[in-house]
């Protein structure tokens, strides 16, 4: 048994206690192995538990800090980290969370993990997720539900529900989600952990599973906001194997402790009256925005007129693009193959019936007619006509403030089975879609819980392109005022769900 409590440690806790002699890697390690095994019993969110790994990689930290070298370890030696199932690793399944993938075997490893474990981090697993992304529930995973750590009848959010769960219930202090709607922000947002959807061509998405290409970011989870600015120092930087990759050399710890005096706090009136709005989350949004006031932020009122398009545009978009980038899965090269078919057409038809779930079929169908012949120019174009007003929208915006504050969820995490309508669903995202339509920053930052359903609340940050600092900065001064992200109460210290 561990003589340190493991869930409440941060980044910055585990170097120091590796400095200080207080525990190596592997005891590090074990003690994550340890909780995983007693938590996710609950909650679902891991796909593949990689113990071997990352016992190898904590032994590697334990050796270099043997010799003295601590100093030249990256910036997350000897913190365990986790992967949604979207991100290709050397030597695990990355299965999409779908049964067309289920027994695929990673090739080669996405930089965006390469680059974790390289800032020495250890391994721990793939994590749980709406089947293909496609999802705000992780309820399409076709290998069960992931659940919520603050109440287990409750989703964790999705895409990325996995990613997020694990997070909250102290498994791991850091994970990646991928977001190409919301799917960081929201399940963050639900089980009241930081989550940061960086710039797109902030972080490669080479060996990242594709959903959405012009939509798609990789971002870290994380219990508090530096924990997440420093893994997003390690997950940042041109990489030449994906053309949208731009250099970055920010130090997103910099600014952390500057406060918010002299900033401009946009915010979006027609966000904050939009229907479906919960009244306790309106009010915690409210709430901080008053909180930045009285920091020293001046509150400034900003316009984005197209921001009600952005769902249209969204779901024109992101289908069409999810068509393009499944149509690979073909039975042939790789992926579920049904056989005993006389002809190719037939084992076509049959291993992608069998292989993907109800939601990846209604989005592959969708895609399939929006680009249709005679269909193209009525949608497909006009939609990305409206994703250049929206690009235009938050352009203005910018010239007026440093930072937008928005709700980044209408509501608070609902019972399983309580959404079955899609469209419903879909509105789950209403306030993250419009900034993956126009490439920006987001991330999702808690606000403690709300009055009423006593679940996590949280606000979303959105800044300038390539501005990123901006958001961690008004970030860190609301963890100031709310506090860091805690445990549920059935996962606190010395509990895991018990």
């Amino acid at each position: 048994m561990a003589s340190f409590d493991y869930s409440a440690l941060t980044v910055d806790g585990i170097r120091a206690g590796l400095a200080a002699g207080d525990f190596s890697a592997r005891e590090i390690a074990e003690a994550a192995l340890a909780r995983i095994e007693a938590a996710d019993a609950k909650v679902n969110a891991f796909l593949q538990l990689i113990p071997d790994a990352a016992l190898a990689a904590a032994d590697a930290v334990d050796a270099a800090v043997a010799a003295g070298k601590l100093n030249e370890l990256g910036p997350l030696a000897g913190v365990p980290v986790g992967f949604k199932d979207n991100m290709n690793l050397l030597g695990t399944r990355t299965t999409c969370g779908s049964h067309m993938l289920e027994n695929y075997e990673s090739m080669y490893t996405a930089t965006c993990v390469q680059r974790l474990l390289d800032a020495g981090g250890l391994p721990m697993g793939k994590l749980n997720m709406d089947e293909f992304a496609f999802g705000s529930s992780t309820e399409t995973s076709a290998f069960g539900t992931t659940k919520n750590p603050w109440d287990l009848e409750r989703v964790p959010g999705g895409s990325s529900g996995g990613s997020a769960a694990a997070v909250a219930a102290g498994m791991l202090p850091i994970t990646l989600g991928s977001d190409t709607g919301g799917s960081i922000r929201q399940p963050a947002s639900f089980c009241g952990v930081v989550g940061v959807k960086p710039t797109y061509g902030l972080v490669s998405r080479y060996g990242v599973v594709a959903f959405g290409s012009s939509l798609d970011q990789v971002g870290p989870f994380a219990r508090t906001v530096r924990d997440a600015a420093l893994a997003m120092n390690a997950l940042v930087g041109h990489d030449p194997l994906d053309c949208t990759s731009q250099p970055c050399t920010t130090d997103f710890t910099a600014n952390l402790e500057q406060g918010v005096e002299g900033m401009r706090i946009g915010v979006v009136p027609e966000f904050m009256t939009a229907q479906g709005l919960e009244p306790e989350v309106g009010e915690a949004v409210l709430d901080a925005i008053q909180k930045l006031a009285s920091a020293g932020a001046e509150i400034v009122e900003v316009d984005l007129p197209n921001a009600a398009a952005a769902m249209s545009a969204y779901y024109v978009i992101g289908p069409s693009e999810a068509f393009s980038n499944l149509s690979r899965f073909d039975s042939v090269r790789y992926g579920l193959c049904d056989p005993g078919h006389a002809d190719l057409g037939s084992q076509y038809e049959a291993s992608r019936s069998r292989g993907f779930g109800p939601e990846a079929r209604r989005r592959i169908m969708l895609g399939s007619y929006l680009l249709s012949a005679g269909v193209y120019d009525t949608y497909y174009y006009p939609a990305q006509q409206v994703r250049t007003l929206i690009t235009d929208d938050y352009r203005m915006a910018f010239g007026e403030c440093d930072c937008i504050l928005a709700p980044a969820s209408p509501r608070t995490a609902f019972k399983f089975g309580e959404i079955t309508d899609p469209t419903t669903m879909h509105l789950s995202d209403i306030f993250t879609i419009s900034i993956n339509i126009a490439g920006n920053g987001g991330m999702s930052v808690p606000l403690g819980l709300g009055k009423d359903s006593k679940l996590p609340v949280s606000a979303q940050l959105i800044c300038p392109w390539f501005q990123d600092e901006n958001m961690l900065r008004v970030a860190a001064a609301l963890e100031r005022e709310y506090g860091a992200a805690e445990l549920p109460p059935a996962f606190a210290s010395g509990r895991a769900g018990e």
